[in-house]
C-alpha cells in the first residue's frame, strides 16, 4: 500500500445488522475503507481477486462454507492477507483454532468498538491480537508443551468435528449437515461416531442433548 492509500477491508458475516455495525465502526476510522460487506464465504472466494482486500474480518458461523474453512482457504491463497475473526463463540474454544487456520486475531462480538479497532491496528502492524486471558493460556501452553492446560473436552474435536457438533445442536439431521458442509452422508456419520467416542457419549440421543445444550450456552454470549 502507498503511504496515503487506505486499508481495504471486507466484512464477512451472515447477520445484516452485525455486518453493518462492524462496517460502520471500521469505516469511521481514518485510513480504513470497507470495500465490501458479504454474507457467504463462497462469495468471498468467487470475488476475492476482484476485491483484493488488505484485511478480512470474518465470522465463524456462516451458511455453507464455515468461517474457519474460509480462513484456511484465504490464508493459503494469499499469505499476505491479514485476517481477524470476530465471533460470538467462546474465545477459549476458538481462538487457538483460528490462529492455527491462519488468522491473526480473535475478538468476541460483544466487545466494544474500540477493542475491534485496537485488534485491527495491531494485526495490520504485523502482530497477533487475542485477549490477555488467551494470550496467557497460549504462553503457558508453549511453556508446558501443551499438556492438559485446563482443556475443554471440545478441544479434543477437530475443526470439522466441531462444525458437525454445532450443526447437530442446531437441530440439523445427518443429511442436512452433509448438504451444508458439502460432505457425503457417510462422512458426516463418521464424524458423529468420532465425536461420540471423544466425548464419551453412548448414543445419538446423548450426542444431540450435549450439542443442543452447548449451542444454547453459546447463544447466551450474545446477551
Amino acid at each position: 500500500m502507498g503511504k496515503n492509500s487506505k486499508t481495504k477491508i471486507i466484512v464477512v458475516d451472515d447477520h445484516p445488522m452485525m455486518r453493518k455495525g462492524l462496517s460502520m465502526t471500521l469505516d469511521s476510522e481514518l485510513g480504513f475503507d470497507v470495500i465490501a460487506q458479504i454474507e457467504r464465504a463462497e462469495e468471498v472466494v468467487e470475488k476475492y481477486d476482484e476485491l483484493a482486500p488488505d484485511l478480512a474480518v470474518i465470522d465463524i458461523s456462516l451458511p455453507g462454507m464455515s468461517g474457519l474453512e474460509l480462513v484456511k482457504h484465504l490464508a493459503a491463497q494469499d499469505p499476505d492477507l491479514k485476517i481477524l475473526v470476530v465471533s460470538r463463540h467462546e474465545e477459549n474454544l476458538y481462538a487457538e483454532r483460528v490462529l492455527r487456520a491462519g488468522a491473526k486475531g480473535y475478538v468476541m462480538k460483544q466487545e466494544a468498538g474500540d477493542v475491534l479497532i485496537k485488534a485491527v491496528r495491531k494485526i495490520l502492524n504485523g502482530r497477533i491480537y487475542v485477549s490477555d486471558t488467551i494470550n496467557e493460556k497460549l504462553l503457558l501452553g508453549m511453556a508446558s508443551g501443551q499438556k492438559d492446560l485446563n482443556k475443554s473436552p471440545l478441544d479434543l474435536l477437530s475443526d470439522r468435528e466441531l462444525e458437525v457438533f454445532e450443526l447437530t445442536g442446531k437441530g440439523n439431521n445427518t443429511r442436512e449437515i452433509a448438504e451444508k458442509l458439502h460432505l457425503a452422508v457417510k462422512t458426516v456419520e463418521s464424524y458423529r461416531a468420532r465425536i461420540k467416542t471423544k466425548l464419551n457419549l453412548e448414543n445419538a440421543t446423548e450426542l444431540m442433548m450435549h450439542a443442543v445444550k452447548w449451542v444454547e450456552t453459546e447463544g447466551t454470549n450474545l446477551e
